[in-house]
């Protein structure tokens, strides 16, 4: 697949090859523009026009007479792009009981257990369809549930804060209107009563005092019917109306699923002129007990699926527990009722006959979910104890509601999310294999890692990338198509050369060189990744100026630390002087190091001879004081790493200080790549590694043995 990017940030034109079902690495300075084509591949492939025509170049914000348009060509056959970048890692959050969201759906939900699920989802889909279009059950359900919702359960029985209640407590004042209103009865008894209520008793309280004798609705003196007016807001309150109202009209609706007693029994309950007497609640009890068990059932029954069996349950004896049993709603015996009930119970009679199957079934799906929990938690753990972090994942919680929770190893409890535990590093070590996790869900065509393990330390860079390339296919990004943007060298190192076997020729690697707006890709291969030793061997062989045979030659010595004659020779060549001295003997006062040894330095020529024919002291000093020469000879240089070394023997002044510890670090030693902390002095090695360590010498490790000596070999 190649993907050519044109006219985007600081590249005018960069041509990518990836191969398919491999793992990708380019590497490239910081600055190239890794991150622009991350980023214009993946508003292509989205079609996000808008955000892909923002990268257009600075240059051509002001002019640009060509019209040129940033632009991707050859990722059209991809559909599907995810990309792991900082934008991923800052949106990532962690939530409050899980540490990402749709954890059931990554971690559980793959194709064989979607399978599983459509196969049981089919067998109970006979029950569920009598729900589906069917307005009558649903208004039935609706009806309950309003009828259940008035009324709240305590220890002691029905709540008096519960709305029924409240409705109830005063009597029907809608049909016995209390003496004195009588006048009122057209309003009291109209379907508007309740809006009637709030406008009489707010006109009556913001109005009233405006005038002694002057009716705020009518202008008519109102002196005689003042205490008629206010006995409104004494007998009637809006809101215990509005309950009263809720309660009749769901009994009316639910009038012929209750026995005909039932109905009689209501009815005489929400016409009652006084309050609620004792026997008038405990039967209100009654009903609401036997509405809410029915309404567990009906919703049971609506919703059954996979994960209404419990684990090792019997199937069959689960099924006879859903059987609606009419004499156990004795106030909802009626032909209305079991028509509903008979239908319901005819389709569960026909899965129980299937139970069998449906048993097989739901044991497959359960005895796969369980091994992918605890395959996922075994890798998840695996990695973080590797990694040196000290924190492991459970995937828990009843079935679609596993969640992937997070805890520390010296904490037995849960922690909630993990903003506030995490360090930045470790939220992103999370991220980055989560987002593993969400690749394999979704299966996107590319997965682009824009600079994904950089941050971390060398024994977490591994970790992260045996955690993502690693295992079997299906269970990480072995064998995708994935493309990792970095300015890293060592993963290159880890899966071409050190420990290319574990990585089974699975990745391409590229150098990416950026120079003038435009990126060439140059191939990376195993004989390319070479020791400093094995670099200056084949300068010295090669047919380049013999100055540059012997900068690299000094610098060998330097890195072997040998300081023999052959060293010294050189050091006093690149130093110009034209009697060499000697920096292994003692300084003489006020003169400084004695002359070298005659002997000694033409044993230093004869050594440098046998690496590099035809030396000549005398002749090589000639072209180190030479300008002239060496600013030809850096001109004619075939690679940056060249080129600096000529331009330091220039000796020029750099007042850019950056500039200078660069080229410097180019010429001598003293880069991180070459040199190290005394580890006499400075322990680095990690804690855990050596308890690693020390657990290992207390168990047979033949085995280890034998893989490590197969991964060196």
């Amino acid at each position: 697949m190649d993907v050519e990017i044109s006219h985007c940030n600081n590249i005018d034109y960069a041509r990518i090859i990836l191969s398919e079902n491999k793992l990708n690495i380019k590497f490239a300075p910081n600055g190239t523009g890794k991150s622009t084509v991350s980023r214009a591949i993946l508003h292509s492939v989205v079609g996000d026009t808008q955000s892909l025509n923002a990268l257009l170049p600075f240059k051509l914000r002001a002019s640009n007479p060509s019209n040129f348009i940033p632009s991707v060509r050859g990722a059209e056959i991809i559909r599907e792009v995810m990309c792991f970048d900082e934008k991923y890692v800052s949106q990532f959050t962690f939530q409050p009981n899980e540490l990402i969201s749709n954890s059931f759906d990554i971690f559980i939900k793959t194709e064989a257990y979607s399978q599983t699920e459509s196969e049981i989802e089919a067998m109970v889909m006979a029950i569920r369809q009598e729900f589906t279009n069917n307005n009558e059950l649903e208004l039935f359900i609706t009806h309950l549930q309003e009828l259940s919702g008035a009324f709240k359960l305590t220890s002691r029985g029905l709540s008096r804060a519960s709305t029924g209640m409240r409705g109830l407590s005063g009597g029907n004042k809608l049909q016995h209107i209390p003496p004195g209103l009588e006048g009122y009865q057209p309003f009291i008894q109209s379907a508007r009563n309740v809006e009637w209520i709030e406008w009489q008793t707010k006109g009556y309280e913001n109005f009233s005092e405006l005038s002694d004798d002057c009716c705020p609705f009518c202008t008519g003196n109102s002196h005689d019917k003042i205490e008629q007016i206010r006995k409104v807001s004494d007998e009637y309150d809006k809101a215990v109306i509005k309950n009263l109202v809720v309660i009749i009209n769901a009994i009316e609706k639910l009038g012929e699923y209750f026995h005909d007693d039932a109905r009689a029994r209501l009815k005489e309950i929400t016409t009652l002129q006084g309050g609620l007497e004792q026997r008038h609640e405990d039967y209100l009890l009654t009903i609401k007990r036997q509405t809410d068990s029915l309404l567990t059932l009906l919703n049971s029954l609506k919703i059954l699926n996979s994960f209404s069996f419990e684990d090792g349950s019997n199937v069959r004896a689960s099924l006879a527990a859903y059987r609606l049993d009419l004499q156990f709603f004795s106030e909802l015996q009626s032909d209305r009722t079991k028509q509903i009930v008979d239908r319901l119970n005819a389709s569960l009679d026909t899965l129980m006959a299937q139970a069998g199957q449906l048993q097989g079934k739901i044991n497959i799906q359960r005895a796969g979910m369980n091994r992918l929990i605890l395959k996922h938690m075994t890798d998840i753990n695996t990695f973080l104890s590797y990694a040196g972090y000290r924190y492991q994942v459970d995937i828990s919680g009843d079935g679609s509601e596993c969640r992937l929770k997070l805890r520390h190893v010296d904490h037995e409890h849960h922690l909630s999310g993990g903003s506030q535990h995490l360090s930045y590093g470790e939220r992103n070590a999370f991220a980055i294999v989560l987002f593993m996790y969400e690749c394999l869900a979704r299966k996107p065509d590319l997965i682009i890692l824009d600079d994904p393990i950089s941050s971390f330390d060398k024994n977490k860079k591994f970790a992260i990338l045996e955690m993502l390339f690693r295992r079997n296919t299906g269970e990480c990004l072995k064998n995708l198509t994935v493309l990792m943007l970095t300015h890293d060298v060592e993963p290159i190192i880890d899966t071409l050369k050190s420990v290319r076997q574990m990585f089974n020729n699975q990745v391409m690697a590229s150098y990416l060189r950026y120079s003038a707006g435009i990126i060439t890709e140059l191939p990376i291969r195993e004989s390319d990744i070479m020791t400093f030793a094995q670099i200056c061997k084949a300068v010295t062989e090669s047919n380049c100026d013999d100055l540059i045979k012997l900068i690299y030659l000094r610098r060998h010595y330097e890195i072997i630390d040998e300081r023999g004659d052959a060293y010294q020779v050189l050091s006093n060549l690149f130093h110009r002087r034209a009697e060499p001295i000697d920096s292994r003997e003692e300084v003489e006062d006020g003169a400084g190091y004695p002359k070298m040894d005659s002997v000694k330095l033409q044993i230093g020529c004869d050594t440098i001879a046998e690496r590099i024919s035809g030396f000549d002291y005398a002749k090589i000093l000639e072209m180190v004081t030479t300008p002239d020469y060496i600013r030809a000879l850096y001109q004619n240089c075939r690679t940056g790493y060249e080129k600096l070394q000529v331009f330091r023997l220039l000796e020029p002044e750099i007042d850019n200080r950056v500039i200078r510890k660069f080229i410097n670090e180019t010429y001598h030693i003293e880069n991180e790549f070459i040199c190290q902390l005394d580890p006499v002095r400075f322990d680095l090695i990690p804690e855990y590694v050596i308890l690693e360590c020390d657990k290992l010498l207390t168990t047979p490790f033949s085995s280890a043995n034998d893989e490590i000596e197969q991964e060196i070999a």
